[in-house]
Protein backbone atom coordinates (compact mmCIF):
# COMPACT_ATOMS: atom_id res chain seq x y z
CA UNK A 1 0.00 0.00 0.00
CA UNK A 2 1.52 3.37 -1.01
CA UNK A 3 2.31 6.25 1.53
CA UNK A 4 0.17 8.39 -0.37
CA UNK A 5 -3.17 5.87 0.38
CA UNK A 6 -2.45 5.26 3.55
CA UNK A 7 -1.92 9.09 4.21
CA UNK A 8 -5.27 9.67 2.66
CA UNK A 9 -7.24 6.54 4.50
CA UNK A 10 -5.51 8.20 7.50
CA UNK A 11 -7.24 11.68 6.81
CA UNK A 12 -10.28 10.05 5.81
CA UNK A 13 -10.81 8.56 9.15
CA UNK A 14 -9.89 11.02 11.35
CA UNK A 15 -12.32 13.51 9.52
CA UNK A 16 -14.98 10.37 10.29
CA UNK A 17 -13.92 10.56 13.81
CA UNK A 18 -14.22 14.03 14.04
CA UNK A 19 -17.97 14.29 12.27
CA UNK A 20 -18.62 11.73 14.78
CA UNK A 21 -17.43 13.47 18.33
CA UNK A 22 -19.12 16.77 16.94
CA UNK A 23 -22.96 14.75 16.33
CA UNK A 24 -25.41 15.99 18.82
CA UNK A 25 -26.09 12.93 20.46
CA UNK A 26 -22.06 12.77 21.33
CA UNK A 27 -21.51 16.46 21.72
CA UNK A 28 -23.11 16.22 25.66
CA UNK A 29 -19.76 14.60 26.67
CA UNK A 30 -17.54 17.47 26.13
CA UNK A 31 -19.92 19.21 29.18
CA UNK A 32 -17.97 16.61 31.47
CA UNK A 33 -15.76 19.77 32.24
CA UNK A 34 -18.20 22.52 31.90
CA UNK A 35 -17.78 23.57 35.59
CA UNK A 36 -14.41 23.71 35.70
CA UNK A 37 -13.32 26.90 36.98
CA UNK A 38 -11.05 29.20 35.50
CA UNK A 39 -8.86 32.31 36.52
CA UNK A 40 -7.83 34.70 34.17
CA UNK A 41 -3.59 34.74 34.52
CA UNK A 42 -2.20 35.05 31.25
CA UNK A 43 -0.66 38.31 30.25
CA UNK A 44 -1.47 39.59 27.15
CA UNK A 45 1.33 41.99 25.56
CA UNK A 46 -0.42 43.20 22.45
CA UNK A 47 -0.90 46.72 22.34
CA UNK A 48 -4.50 48.08 23.28
CA UNK A 49 -6.39 51.09 21.34
CA UNK A 50 -8.97 53.20 23.45
CA UNK A 51 -10.22 54.56 20.48
CA UNK A 52 -11.33 50.79 19.08
CA UNK A 53 -13.59 50.64 22.19
CA UNK A 54 -15.17 53.65 21.69
CA UNK A 55 -15.85 52.59 17.79
CA UNK A 56 -17.20 48.98 18.65
CA UNK A 57 -19.19 50.95 21.08
CA UNK A 58 -20.98 52.67 17.89
CA UNK A 59 -20.80 50.09 16.13
CA UNK A 60 -17.59 50.06 13.58
CA UNK A 61 -15.90 47.12 14.39
CA UNK A 62 -12.30 47.60 12.42
CA UNK A 63 -10.60 44.53 12.47
CA UNK A 64 -8.04 42.73 10.37
CA UNK A 65 -7.41 46.40 8.67
CA UNK A 66 -11.56 46.10 7.24
CA UNK A 67 -14.05 48.55 8.66
CA UNK A 68 -17.87 47.30 9.33
CA UNK A 69 -20.41 49.39 10.56
CA UNK A 70 -23.22 47.11 12.32
CA UNK A 71 -26.10 49.64 12.72
CA UNK A 72 -26.15 48.67 16.43
CA UNK A 73 -26.73 45.22 15.59
CA UNK A 74 -24.67 42.60 16.81
CA UNK A 75 -21.47 42.10 15.17
CA UNK A 76 -22.33 38.40 15.24
CA UNK A 77 -25.51 38.63 13.30
CA UNK A 78 -23.62 39.94 10.08
CA UNK A 79 -23.30 37.67 7.06
CA UNK A 80 -19.60 39.17 6.12
CA UNK A 81 -17.88 37.94 3.37
CA UNK A 82 -14.37 38.95 4.55
CA UNK A 83 -13.07 35.25 6.24
CA UNK A 84 -10.06 37.47 8.13
CA UNK A 85 -12.52 40.49 9.39
CA UNK A 86 -15.21 37.29 10.68
CA UNK A 87 -12.15 34.90 11.87
CA UNK A 88 -10.94 37.77 14.04
CA UNK A 89 -14.07 38.32 15.51
CA UNK A 90 -14.57 35.10 16.19
CA UNK A 91 -11.48 34.59 17.58
CA UNK A 92 -11.95 37.81 20.20
CA UNK A 93 -8.17 39.14 20.09
CA UNK A 94 -9.91 42.77 19.91
CA UNK A 95 -10.69 42.28 23.38
CA UNK A 96 -7.49 43.55 24.54
CA UNK A 97 -8.44 46.76 23.83
CA UNK A 98 -11.20 46.82 26.56
CA UNK A 99 -7.78 45.84 29.11
CA UNK A 100 -7.51 49.22 30.58
CA UNK A 101 -10.43 50.46 30.84
CA UNK A 102 -12.35 51.54 34.10
CA UNK A 103 -15.72 52.52 33.00
CA UNK A 104 -18.27 50.11 33.76
CA UNK A 105 -20.05 50.45 31.18
CA UNK A 106 -17.37 49.80 28.62
CA UNK A 107 -16.57 46.76 30.60
CA UNK A 108 -20.28 45.67 30.61
CA UNK A 109 -20.25 46.34 26.79
CA UNK A 110 -17.30 43.42 26.38
CA UNK A 111 -18.96 40.59 28.64
CA UNK A 112 -22.17 41.53 26.92
CA UNK A 113 -20.43 40.59 23.30
CA UNK A 114 -19.09 37.29 25.35
CA UNK A 115 -22.29 36.75 26.29
CA UNK A 116 -23.80 37.20 22.92
CA UNK A 117 -21.57 35.23 20.86
CA UNK A 118 -22.46 31.95 23.77
CA UNK A 119 -26.29 32.63 23.19
CA UNK A 120 -25.67 32.36 19.00
CA UNK A 121 -22.58 29.73 18.94
CA UNK A 122 -21.96 28.67 22.11
CA UNK A 123 -23.58 24.54 21.41
CA UNK A 124 -21.03 24.19 18.25
CA UNK A 125 -20.85 25.78 15.02
CA UNK A 126 -18.09 23.97 12.57
CA UNK A 127 -17.01 27.84 11.07
CA UNK A 128 -16.87 28.85 14.98
CA UNK A 129 -15.45 26.32 16.46
CA UNK A 130 -12.37 25.59 14.22
CA UNK A 131 -9.56 24.22 16.59
CA UNK A 132 -7.45 27.50 15.74
CA UNK A 133 -10.43 29.51 16.32
CA UNK A 134 -11.89 27.64 19.44
CA UNK A 135 -7.70 28.02 21.05
CA UNK A 136 -7.70 31.53 20.02
CA UNK A 137 -10.95 32.01 21.82
CA UNK A 138 -10.13 30.69 24.90
CA UNK A 139 -6.84 32.37 25.44
CA UNK A 140 -7.97 35.74 24.50
CA UNK A 141 -11.14 34.94 27.13
CA UNK A 142 -8.46 34.03 29.59
CA UNK A 143 -6.15 36.76 29.31
CA UNK A 144 -9.23 39.05 30.03
CA UNK A 145 -11.69 36.69 32.22
CA UNK A 146 -10.87 38.81 35.52
CA UNK A 147 -12.17 42.01 33.45
CA UNK A 148 -14.94 39.88 31.84
CA UNK A 149 -16.05 38.51 35.35
CA UNK A 150 -15.92 41.60 37.86
CA UNK A 151 -19.70 43.18 37.63
CA UNK A 152 -21.18 39.93 36.44
CA UNK A 153 -23.95 37.94 37.80
CA UNK A 154 -23.74 34.62 39.65
CA UNK A 155 -25.69 33.65 36.35
CA UNK A 156 -23.73 35.67 33.84
CA UNK A 157 -20.12 34.47 35.69
CA UNK A 158 -21.51 30.55 35.34
CA UNK A 159 -22.17 30.97 31.34
CA UNK A 160 -18.83 32.40 30.85
CA UNK A 161 -17.27 30.11 32.94
CA UNK A 162 -19.43 26.89 31.41
CA UNK A 163 -18.60 27.88 27.77
CA UNK A 164 -14.97 28.01 28.12
CA UNK A 165 -14.57 24.48 29.88
CA UNK A 166 -17.18 22.93 27.26
CA UNK A 167 -14.59 25.36 24.54
CA UNK A 168 -11.82 23.62 26.83
CA UNK A 169 -12.93 20.20 26.45
CA UNK A 170 -13.50 19.73 22.87
CA UNK A 171 -10.02 20.74 21.84
CA UNK A 172 -9.30 18.00 24.29
CA UNK A 173 -11.47 15.54 22.53
CA UNK A 174 -11.00 17.11 18.77
CA UNK A 175 -7.21 17.89 18.98
CA UNK A 176 -5.76 14.59 18.58
CA UNK A 177 -8.82 14.35 15.50
CA UNK A 178 -7.50 16.70 13.37
CA UNK A 179 -6.35 16.38 9.97
CA UNK A 180 -4.27 19.77 9.46
CA UNK A 181 -1.18 19.90 11.99
CA UNK A 182 -1.50 23.24 12.59
CA UNK A 183 -4.58 22.89 14.47
CA UNK A 184 -3.56 20.30 16.47
CA UNK A 185 -0.22 22.74 17.37
CA UNK A 186 -3.01 25.50 18.00
CA UNK A 187 -5.09 22.72 19.93
CA UNK A 188 -1.78 22.47 22.23
CA UNK A 189 -1.18 26.11 22.64
CA UNK A 190 -5.25 26.77 24.04
CA UNK A 191 -4.29 23.30 26.23
CA UNK A 192 -1.61 24.72 27.57
CA UNK A 193 -3.46 28.21 28.55
CA UNK A 194 -6.56 26.43 29.88
CA UNK A 195 -4.12 24.80 32.44
CA UNK A 196 -2.09 26.99 33.52
CA UNK A 197 -5.55 28.98 34.55
CA UNK A 198 -7.03 26.01 35.89
CA UNK A 199 -8.68 26.80 39.57
CA UNK A 200 -10.78 23.61 40.54
CA UNK A 201 -8.00 21.14 39.63
CA UNK A 202 -4.41 20.66 40.59
CA UNK A 203 -2.53 21.64 37.17
CA UNK A 204 -0.80 18.96 35.09
CA UNK A 205 1.66 22.17 33.49
CA UNK A 206 4.06 19.47 32.94
CA UNK A 207 2.16 17.37 30.46
CA UNK A 208 0.06 20.02 28.66
CA UNK A 209 3.98 21.96 28.38
CA UNK A 210 5.17 18.22 27.06
CA UNK A 211 2.13 17.49 24.69
CA UNK A 212 2.87 21.31 23.13
CA UNK A 213 6.39 20.97 22.62
CA UNK A 214 5.90 17.21 20.85
CA UNK A 215 3.76 19.29 18.49
CA UNK A 216 5.84 22.20 17.99
CA UNK A 217 8.80 19.61 17.39
CA UNK A 218 6.78 17.97 14.35
CA UNK A 219 6.53 21.51 12.73
CA UNK A 220 9.50 23.54 13.66
CA UNK A 221 12.54 23.25 11.53
CA UNK A 222 16.46 23.15 13.03
CA UNK A 223 16.63 27.04 12.38
CA UNK A 224 13.03 28.00 14.29
CA UNK A 225 10.73 28.02 11.16
CA UNK A 226 7.22 26.81 10.67
CA UNK A 227 7.79 23.90 7.87
CA UNK A 228 4.59 25.62 6.29
CA UNK A 229 7.51 29.01 5.57
CA UNK A 230 4.93 31.21 5.81
CA UNK A 231 5.70 34.35 7.68
CA UNK A 232 2.34 35.43 8.21
CA UNK A 233 1.15 31.61 10.46
CA UNK A 234 5.10 32.30 12.32
CA UNK A 235 3.76 35.62 13.80
CA UNK A 236 0.38 33.60 14.59
CA UNK A 237 1.75 31.38 16.43
CA UNK A 238 4.35 33.64 18.41
CA UNK A 239 1.46 35.69 19.65
CA UNK A 240 0.23 32.82 21.60
CA UNK A 241 3.43 31.37 22.51
CA UNK A 242 5.01 34.79 23.65
CA UNK A 243 2.08 35.19 26.17
CA UNK A 244 2.25 31.23 27.09
CA UNK A 245 5.79 31.49 27.87
CA UNK A 246 5.83 34.68 29.82
CA UNK A 247 2.90 32.96 32.35
CA UNK A 248 4.90 29.71 32.64
CA UNK A 249 8.62 32.00 33.83
CA UNK A 250 7.47 30.50 37.53
CA UNK A 251 7.30 27.13 36.12
CA UNK A 252 10.66 25.75 36.24
CA UNK A 253 11.21 22.51 35.01
CA UNK A 254 13.68 20.60 32.34
CA UNK A 255 10.45 20.31 29.26
CA UNK A 256 9.68 24.25 30.07
CA UNK A 257 13.25 24.90 29.22
CA UNK A 258 13.10 23.34 26.01
CA UNK A 259 9.73 24.81 24.97
CA UNK A 260 11.34 28.11 26.23
CA UNK A 261 14.37 27.90 23.39
CA UNK A 262 12.20 26.60 20.62
CA UNK A 263 10.07 29.70 21.05
CA UNK A 264 13.35 31.99 21.49
CA UNK A 265 14.74 30.21 17.71
CA UNK A 266 11.02 31.09 16.27
CA UNK A 267 11.57 34.18 17.25
CA UNK A 268 14.80 34.48 15.69
CA UNK A 269 13.09 32.99 12.30
CA UNK A 270 10.71 35.40 12.09
CA UNK A 271 13.02 38.51 12.99
CA UNK A 272 15.80 36.90 10.23
CA UNK A 273 12.63 36.96 7.47
CA UNK A 274 11.57 40.64 8.20
CA UNK A 275 13.09 43.05 6.24
CA UNK A 276 14.32 46.48 7.23
CA UNK A 277 11.35 48.33 6.40
CA UNK A 278 9.77 46.37 9.52
CA UNK A 279 7.56 44.37 7.42
CA UNK A 280 8.05 40.36 6.64
CA UNK A 281 8.48 39.11 3.51
CA UNK A 282 5.12 38.30 1.09
CA UNK A 283 6.14 34.78 0.44
CA UNK A 284 3.99 31.95 0.55
CA UNK A 285 0.95 33.20 1.88
CA UNK A 286 2.26 36.19 4.19
CA UNK A 287 0.46 38.86 3.05
CA UNK A 288 0.25 42.60 5.54
CA UNK A 289 0.51 41.94 8.85
CA UNK A 290 -1.17 43.75 12.01
CA UNK A 291 2.47 45.96 13.10
CA UNK A 292 1.71 46.58 16.43
CA UNK A 293 1.20 42.78 17.09
CA UNK A 294 4.63 42.40 15.10
CA UNK A 295 6.24 45.00 16.66
CA UNK A 296 4.95 43.73 20.02
CA UNK A 297 6.43 40.00 19.98
CA UNK A 298 9.68 41.00 18.38
CA UNK A 299 9.70 43.19 21.20
CA UNK A 300 9.17 39.61 23.92
CA UNK A 301 11.59 37.62 22.17
CA UNK A 302 15.67 37.71 22.20
CA UNK A 303 17.84 39.78 21.06
CA UNK A 304 19.51 38.76 18.13
CA UNK A 305 22.31 39.98 15.75
CA UNK A 306 20.78 40.64 11.81
CA UNK A 307 23.25 38.72 9.65
CA UNK A 308 23.20 37.02 6.55
CA UNK A 309 22.21 33.42 6.41
CA UNK A 310 20.51 30.52 5.23
CA UNK A 311 17.27 29.66 6.89
CA UNK A 312 14.07 27.22 6.22
CA UNK A 313 14.87 27.15 2.14
CA UNK A 314 15.50 31.00 2.10
CA UNK A 315 18.52 32.75 2.16
CA UNK A 316 19.28 36.09 3.61
CA UNK A 317 21.87 38.86 2.88
CA UNK A 318 22.12 41.81 5.26
CA UNK A 319 25.06 44.47 4.17
CA UNK A 320 24.85 47.97 5.63
CA UNK A 321 21.59 49.37 5.15
CA UNK A 322 20.01 46.94 2.72
CA UNK A 323 18.90 43.17 3.31
CA UNK A 324 17.56 41.05 0.23
CA UNK A 325 15.50 37.91 1.25
CA UNK A 326 15.11 35.20 -1.67
CA UNK A 327 12.90 32.29 -1.72
CA UNK A 328 14.87 29.08 -3.22
CA UNK A 329 11.31 27.47 -3.59
CA UNK A 330 11.53 24.91 -1.35
CA UNK A 331 8.51 22.79 -0.83
CA UNK A 332 6.68 22.33 2.95
CA UNK A 333 5.88 18.70 3.68
CA UNK A 334 2.26 17.73 2.73
CA UNK A 335 -0.04 18.93 5.35
CA UNK A 336 1.66 22.15 5.72
CA UNK A 337 1.61 23.54 1.64
CA UNK A 338 -1.64 25.01 1.94
CA UNK A 339 -0.02 28.34 1.57
CA UNK A 340 2.53 27.83 -0.64
CA UNK A 341 3.40 30.19 -3.48
CA UNK A 342 5.09 29.19 -6.52
CA UNK A 343 8.10 31.60 -5.18
CA UNK A 344 11.41 29.79 -6.73
CA UNK A 345 14.37 32.49 -6.95
CA UNK A 346 12.25 35.26 -5.77
CA UNK A 347 13.28 37.93 -3.92
CA UNK A 348 12.61 41.60 -2.54
CA UNK A 349 14.79 44.06 -0.94
CA UNK A 350 14.43 46.87 0.85
CA UNK A 351 17.42 49.57 2.06
CA UNK A 352 16.81 51.51 5.07
CA UNK A 353 13.17 52.00 5.97
CA UNK A 354 12.28 51.69 2.44
CA UNK A 355 10.73 48.82 0.63
CA UNK A 356 12.09 48.63 -3.26
CA UNK A 357 11.38 45.56 -4.39
CA UNK A 358 8.68 43.16 -3.50
CA UNK A 359 6.32 40.59 -4.56
CA UNK A 360 2.14 40.69 -5.33
CA UNK A 361 1.46 38.54 -1.78
CA UNK A 362 -1.68 36.53 -1.34
CA UNK A 363 -4.71 37.22 -2.72
CA UNK A 364 -6.92 39.36 -0.41
CA UNK A 365 -9.56 37.69 1.82
CA UNK A 366 -12.44 38.59 0.07
CA UNK A 367 -11.37 37.71 -3.25
CA UNK A 368 -10.71 33.90 -3.05
CA UNK A 369 -11.19 33.80 -6.96
CA UNK A 370 -7.81 35.21 -7.37
CA UNK A 371 -6.09 32.66 -4.65
CA UNK A 372 -4.45 30.91 -7.49
CA UNK A 373 -3.49 34.12 -9.97
CA UNK A 374 -1.33 35.74 -6.65
CA UNK A 375 0.65 32.55 -6.04
CA UNK A 376 1.99 32.47 -10.00
CA UNK A 377 5.63 33.07 -10.18
CA UNK A 378 4.97 35.84 -12.20
CA UNK A 379 3.55 37.31 -9.42
CA UNK A 380 6.99 37.75 -7.40
CA UNK A 381 9.87 39.20 -8.38
CA UNK A 382 11.43 35.99 -10.13
CA UNK A 383 12.75 34.88 -13.83
CA UNK A 384 10.30 32.46 -15.21
CA UNK A 385 10.20 30.37 -18.70
CA UNK A 386 7.11 31.71 -21.14
CA UNK A 387 5.66 32.48 -17.50
CA UNK A 388 5.47 29.06 -16.03
CA UNK A 389 5.60 27.98 -12.66
CA UNK A 390 8.57 25.65 -11.72
CA UNK A 391 7.32 22.57 -10.97
CA UNK A 392 7.55 21.15 -7.47
CA UNK A 393 11.06 19.98 -6.10
CA UNK A 394 9.73 17.95 -3.36
CA UNK A 395 11.75 18.17 0.11
CA UNK A 396 14.84 18.14 -1.67
CA UNK A 397 17.13 20.50 -0.32
CA UNK A 398 17.66 23.27 -3.31
CA UNK A 399 20.46 24.48 -5.03
CA UNK A 400 21.27 27.76 -2.68
CA UNK A 401 24.73 29.08 -2.05
CA UNK A 402 25.74 32.07 0.77
CA UNK A 403 28.80 33.53 0.33
CA UNK A 404 28.83 36.09 3.40
CA UNK A 405 32.07 37.25 3.04
CA UNK A 406 31.42 38.74 -0.18
CA UNK A 407 27.39 39.28 0.76
CA UNK A 408 26.77 36.72 -2.48
CA UNK A 409 23.67 34.36 -2.48
CA UNK A 410 23.26 32.22 -5.67
CA UNK A 411 20.32 29.74 -6.12
CA UNK A 412 19.61 27.79 -8.99
CA UNK A 413 15.87 26.39 -10.27
CA UNK A 414 14.91 22.62 -10.28
CA UNK A 415 11.54 22.52 -12.51
CA UNK A 416 12.11 24.02 -15.96
CA UNK A 417 14.59 21.44 -17.29
CA UNK A 418 11.93 18.47 -18.54
CA UNK A 419 9.43 21.22 -20.56
CA UNK A 420 12.28 23.74 -21.51
CA UNK A 421 15.56 22.02 -21.64
CA UNK A 422 16.78 24.69 -18.89
CA UNK A 423 17.50 26.17 -16.09
CA UNK A 424 17.53 29.24 -14.53
CA UNK A 425 20.95 30.06 -12.15
CA UNK A 426 20.58 33.39 -9.95
CA UNK A 427 22.77 35.44 -8.27
CA UNK A 428 22.23 38.20 -5.98
CA UNK A 429 25.15 40.20 -4.37
CA UNK A 430 25.18 43.49 -2.10
CA UNK A 431 28.21 46.26 -2.94
CA UNK A 432 29.02 49.28 -1.72
CA UNK A 433 27.85 49.10 2.09
CA UNK A 434 24.29 48.15 0.22
CA UNK A 435 24.13 50.66 -1.85
CA UNK A 436 24.13 48.77 -4.93
CA UNK A 437 22.47 45.02 -5.75
CA UNK A 438 23.73 43.57 -8.49
CA UNK A 439 21.74 40.15 -10.11
CA UNK A 440 22.65 37.88 -12.67
CA UNK A 441 20.20 35.17 -13.99
CA UNK A 442 21.90 32.86 -16.35
CA UNK A 443 20.69 30.10 -18.40
CA UNK A 444 22.19 26.51 -17.34
CA UNK A 445 21.30 24.47 -20.81
CA UNK A 446 20.11 20.96 -19.96
CA UNK A 447 19.41 19.98 -23.64
CA UNK A 448 21.08 20.84 -26.86
CA UNK A 449 18.48 23.00 -28.16
CA UNK A 450 16.54 24.99 -24.57
CA UNK A 451 13.47 26.82 -26.07
CA UNK A 452 11.07 29.33 -24.38
CA UNK A 453 11.45 33.54 -23.41
CA UNK A 454 12.93 34.16 -20.63
CA UNK A 455 11.19 37.07 -18.60
CA UNK A 456 12.65 38.91 -15.40
CA UNK A 457 9.92 40.73 -13.10
CA UNK A 458 10.75 43.33 -10.92
CA UNK A 459 7.73 44.20 -8.63
CA UNK A 460 8.34 47.98 -7.48
CA UNK A 461 7.23 48.89 -4.00
CA UNK A 462 3.85 51.04 -3.91
CA UNK A 463 4.48 54.79 -4.37
CA UNK A 464 7.64 54.67 -6.34
CA UNK A 465 8.22 57.24 -10.04
CA UNK A 466 9.72 55.40 -12.53
CA UNK A 467 11.41 57.25 -14.86
CA UNK A 468 13.47 56.34 -18.46
CA UNK A 469 16.23 58.29 -19.46
CA UNK A 470 17.22 59.01 -22.54
CA UNK A 471 19.73 56.36 -22.90
CA UNK A 472 19.02 52.45 -23.54
CA UNK A 473 19.88 50.51 -20.58
CA UNK A 474 18.75 52.88 -17.84
CA UNK A 475 15.61 54.28 -15.69
CA UNK A 476 15.56 56.09 -12.85
CA UNK A 477 13.33 55.22 -9.86
CA UNK A 478 11.95 58.12 -7.22
CA UNK A 479 11.29 56.27 -4.02
CA UNK A 480 8.35 57.89 -1.68
CA UNK A 481 11.16 59.37 0.88
CA UNK A 482 12.44 61.11 -2.79
CA UNK A 483 15.49 59.08 -2.77
CA UNK A 484 16.70 57.78 -6.38
CA UNK A 485 17.80 54.51 -7.92
CA UNK A 486 19.05 53.91 -10.53
CA UNK A 487 18.27 50.57 -12.52
CA UNK A 488 20.76 49.32 -15.03
CA UNK A 489 20.29 46.09 -17.17
CA UNK A 490 21.95 44.42 -20.42
CA UNK A 491 21.34 41.41 -22.69
CA UNK A 492 17.40 41.66 -22.35
CA UNK A 493 14.92 43.82 -23.89
CA UNK A 494 13.14 46.56 -21.24
CA UNK A 495 9.24 47.41 -20.70
CA UNK A 496 7.19 48.50 -17.75
CA UNK A 497 3.50 46.55 -16.72
CA UNK A 498 0.96 47.33 -14.39
CA UNK A 499 1.26 45.05 -10.79
CA UNK A 500 -0.40 45.17 -7.67
CA UNK A 501 0.91 44.34 -3.83
CA UNK A 502 -1.34 42.96 -1.37
CA UNK A 503 -2.89 45.29 1.77
CA UNK A 504 -5.14 44.58 4.23
CA UNK A 505 -6.36 48.11 4.54
CA UNK A 506 -6.96 48.16 0.84
CA UNK A 507 -7.19 45.13 -1.05
CA UNK A 508 -4.14 46.04 -2.64
CA UNK A 509 -2.03 49.01 -3.67
CA UNK A 510 -1.59 49.56 -7.67
CA UNK A 511 2.31 49.70 -8.51
CA UNK A 512 4.62 49.39 -11.79
CA UNK A 513 6.93 46.42 -12.42
CA UNK A 514 10.15 46.13 -14.60
CA UNK A 515 10.05 43.19 -16.62
CA UNK A 516 13.60 42.20 -18.30
CA UNK A 517 13.02 39.65 -21.92
CA UNK A 518 15.19 37.26 -23.93
CA UNK A 519 15.15 34.18 -25.66
CA UNK A 520 16.35 30.96 -23.95
CA UNK A 521 19.29 29.90 -25.67
CA UNK A 522 22.55 28.33 -24.06
CA UNK A 523 24.53 30.58 -21.54
CA UNK A 524 22.36 33.43 -21.65
CA UNK A 525 22.91 35.93 -19.33
CA UNK A 526 21.24 39.20 -18.26
CA UNK A 527 22.83 41.17 -15.54
CA UNK A 528 20.69 44.11 -13.80
CA UNK A 529 21.62 46.57 -10.74
CA UNK A 530 19.61 48.90 -8.42
CA UNK A 531 22.18 51.50 -7.72
CA UNK A 532 21.23 54.23 -4.69
CA UNK A 533 21.89 57.35 -6.43
CA UNK A 534 24.68 60.15 -4.13
CA UNK A 535 22.73 63.08 -3.41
Amino acid sequence: MSGRLIATLRQWALGLADTLVTMPLLRWTWRGHGESGFAGDLPDFRPSDREAVRDMMSGRYLLASKLFETGGASPFSLDVDHPDWWNNLHAFSWLRHFRDVRDPGERLFARTLVLDWIGREGQFEHDSWTLNLTAQRVLNWLRHLNMLLEGATPDQAKTIQRSLGTQVQSLRVRGPLAVDPVETLFAAIGLLGAELCNATDIPDIDQAVTRLDTALARQIDKDGLHLSRNPRLQLALLAELTSLKRALGRHASPVMAELSNRIDRMHEALDALTLSSGEPVYFNGCGQVPHDVLVAVQANGPIVSRRSGLLGGYGIVRAGDSVVIADSGLRPPAGLDADIHAGALAFEFAHGRELIVGSCGPAPSDMPDSRDLFRQSIAHSAPTIDAADASPRGRAEPAMVLDSAEHMLAITSAGYAHAFGAEIERRLTLLSDGTTLVGQDRIIAQSETPTGRLAIRFHLAPGILVRRTGGDGMARLTLPNGTIWSFLWEGADFHEEDSVRQSSYLGFHRTRQLVLETDVTPGAEVAWIFTLEQQ
